[in-house]
């Protein structure tokens, strides 16, 4: 709460200041937000293809004006291909590889970049280690690139933004929805939309799952409820508050370990680890503020408040990988707690002008955050059978594994970190003529972080003040099709994307910084259609290595390069068959020694080609087909370059009957051809098998 006031000051001091020099003039229409443009909640399919590229320019800008590469996963993709949490629908995004996550977070690479925070709710950011539902969740927006004027430190790849489903005020609607899987996992959600007068409206969003998997022993459910509720305060004003509290339990499954330079085959439902153990707890609240005004027609403003708590625990044995020629397998373990809570305010105002034959629009902005964390960890010991105990256990490999009685050693980290970021950021997108569009600005951040080891009183201090470009042009040829370059860039301080501790030494380093270079086309020949091309280079600087001087020292002499070529045709190609194809091609290694590994290795975790593919056709207004295909080339599992995970194809399917107007069915079958694949890892020894064949069925009514 020591953070409440500077937050309310912060967000509410940009929008007030603009009100003492303008007179409140409305010409607002009911309905306009200025990001993201509002989505009306009618009951009605909106397709796959998406037009609202706010979230890249934090102006309502339309997707083809944006100088950067935008996916966008829309809520009537995710029905129809039954997903339900985020991992699961940014399989199907080009340029991204999932990564493991340890089997109790979402984790991911875009372009190469590994993060664990890169992660925002509504243009804010969401950076702590848990699974997120979408349940509440209108769309999934992946903007790749470094982009740090719109996001601040990070997202050195790119990042990924969920829009919020919000009330409207447009009548009532109410939704349900159930299914259930071969495997016995099952769901329940509901959706409900209600006018409260004529000025104000209310929007309930809530589920619970069963979790089951062809996994031995894996179990858990998933809690969520989201009210919203939506205000207009006269005719230029609009108050939109939202509130979730999302828990999740479930089993801890870290995968499989090698077998030499591959995979281990041959059991592909087996748990490396402990049923009774194995084992994640998180629970998150995050509740958010924003208020929307227009004081004339061409000058807007916003305020947001966002806070969220974060509270979670796991604990895992873990496979280190085979002993004795293959004939066992090593364990160990530990049991780690994670406590994070987050204030972020954020006030922004944009302003439409004409200034001779150019025209403006210009954004300007502030954000401000605090962010308190704890991160606990206690080693696991084993019973070794003399009475003590041992941080390793062997056993024979096998389908099921017997374990002797496992306790915990005190704590052996206990860290606290604070972080304070001010930031405040100036963009100007200036139309030249009919054919050419330029972006620029600049992004100011004071990167305050305080962290202390508890448990020998190790401090890390280090206040960073960084400048963050951007540039864009973009040439219009007529308006369905643009042509764009961009230059943008990023940076991460040492302490990594989670901020635990900053090591004393850590300390002395400047933040790494990521440049993105991008050559693209976007080109609309419908209104619902959408075809976008792009190379990138992207460019890491400033990772800790070896000084080339003196091999026992560090410093910043770590780079690495990814370069690649994106392709992606989304939205309606007739009005009965709806598409979202996509094409990645990568190339990154490590071009100077650092932390990561030698010059010359491949970059984790990149496969040089992916295909994803997802496609809708109905043959009649009750009846149609869904087909989905996704490819992936072989990639390293760690930077050691020492284990490869082989390249597969798996094809999912769908079949969907409208019985009337209130209900309608859905088959989704996953992995028709029950391809036996490895779609991630952990390093070289926590390697997940994807699942076989299965099926679910699925129920919608709406009331």
């Amino acid at each position: 709460m020591k953070h409440l006031g500077k937050a309310f000051w912060l967000a509410g001091a940009a929008l007030i200041a603009p009100a003492t020099a303008l007179a409140a003039e409305s010409t607002a229409e009911q309905d306009r937000q200025y990001l993201p443009e509002g989505i009306i909640v009618t009951g009605e399919r909106q397709g796959y293809a998406e037009d609202d590229g706010s979230t890249g320019t934090k102006t309502p800008t339309p997707v083809i004006d944006v100088p950067q590469t935008i996916t966008f996963v829309t809520e009537d993709q995710l029905e129809d291909q039954s997903i339900r949490q985020l991992g699961e629908a940014l399989r199907y995004v080009p340029g991204i590889s999932i990564e493991t996550g340890e089997g109790h977070r979402d984790e991911i690479f875009i372009r190469g970049q590994e993060t664990t925070a890169d992660f925002y709710l509504d243009g804010l950011r969401d950076d702590a280690q848990y699974y997120r539902s979408l349940y509440n969740i209108e769309r999934v927006e992946v903007l790749k690139g470094a982009n740090a004027l719109i996001f601040g430190r990070g997202g050195g790849g790119g990042v990924i933004n969920r829009v919020s489903k919000t009330a409207r005020i447009n009548g009532f609607e109410a939704e349900v929805d159930a299914s259930v899987d071969t495997f016995g996992a099952f769901s329940l959600s509901g959706d409900v939309n209600t006018t409260l007068s004529g000025v104000a409206a209310a929007r309930l969003n809530a589920t619970y799952e069963e979790f089951d998997s062809n996994r031995d022993f894996y179990s858990g459910h998933f809690i969520g409820i989201s009210p919203t509720v939506t205000v207009d305060l006269g005719e230029a004003t609009r108050l939109t508050a939202t509130y979730s509290y999302d828990e999740d339990q479930r089993l801890v499954d870290r995968g499989l370990p090698a077998d030499g330079s591959g995979p281990l085959r041959g059991f592909r439902d087996t748990l490396f680890g402990d049923p009774d153990f194995n084992d994640t707890d998180s629970r998150v609240h995050i509740a958010r503020a924003r208020i929307d005004h227009e004081f004339s027609s061409s000058l807007t403003a916003n305020a947001t408040l966002q806070f969220a708590d974060y509270d979670k625990a796991y604990q895992n044995i873990v496979p280190d990988g085979l002993r004795n020629g293959g004939a066992d397998v090593q364990f160990s373990g530990y049991r780690d707690t994670q406590t994070r809570q987050n204030w972020i305010a954020q006030a922004n105002l944009v302003w439409e002008l004409d200034t001779g034959a150019l025209q403006h629009m210009v954004l300007a902005g502030v954000e401000a955050s605090w962010q308190d964390s704890n991160n606990g960890r206690s080693n696991s010991l084993f019973a070794n059978g003399t009475g003590g105990t041992t941080s390793r256990f062997t056993t024979a490999l096998t389908d099921i594994f017997a374990f002797p009685a496992i306790s915990l050693t005190g704590p052996v980290r206990d860290r606290d970190s604070e972080l304070e970021v001010f930031s405040a950021y100036l963009q100007d997108q200036i139309d030249i003529g009919e054919h050419l569009q330029l972006i620029a600005g600049l992004r100011w951040d004071r990167f305050d972080l305080r962290t202390i080891e508890q448990l020998n009183g190790n401090r890390g201090d280090r206040v960073d003040e960084k400048v963050s470009p951007r540039f864009g042009l973009v040439v219009k040829p007529n308006p369905q099709l643009s042509l764009y370059a961009s230059y943008a860039t990023s940076f991460l301080p040492q302490a990594g994307d989670q901020f635990f501790l900053l090591s004393p030494g850590d300390a002395a380093f400047a933040p790494e910084k990521f440049t993105n270079y991008e050559l693209g086309v976007k080109w609309a020949p419908s209104e619902k259609l959408f075809v976008t091309a792009a190379v990138f280079q992207l460019d890491r600087t400033n990772t800790k290595g070896p000084d080339p001087l003196d091999p026992s020292l560090t410093a910043l002499v770590g780079e690495s390069r990814t370069k690649g070529l994106e392709f992606n045709l989304v939205g309606e190609i007739t009005p009965r068959w709806q598409a979202n194809i996509g094409y990645t091609y990568l190339d990154g290694e490590i071009t100077s020694t650092s932390s990561f590994g030698a010059e010359g290795l491949r970059l984790q975790q990149l496969p040089e080609h992916q295909i994803s593919a997802w496609t809708r056709y109905d043959f009649s207004d009750s009846f149609g087909l869904g087909l989905g295909v996704i490819y992936q080339d072989e990639q390293f599992a760690s930077f050691s370059n020492a284990v490869t995970l082989p390249d597969y194809l798996r094809v999912d399917a769908a079949a969907y009957y409208t019985v009337s107007e209130r209900l309608s069915l859905q088959l989704n079958v996953e992995n028709l051809f029950d391809a036996n694949y490895f779609p991630s890892a952990h390093g070289d020894n926590n390697i997940q098998p994807g699942r076989p064949l299965s099926a679910r069925l699925g129920v919608r009514v709406k009331l």
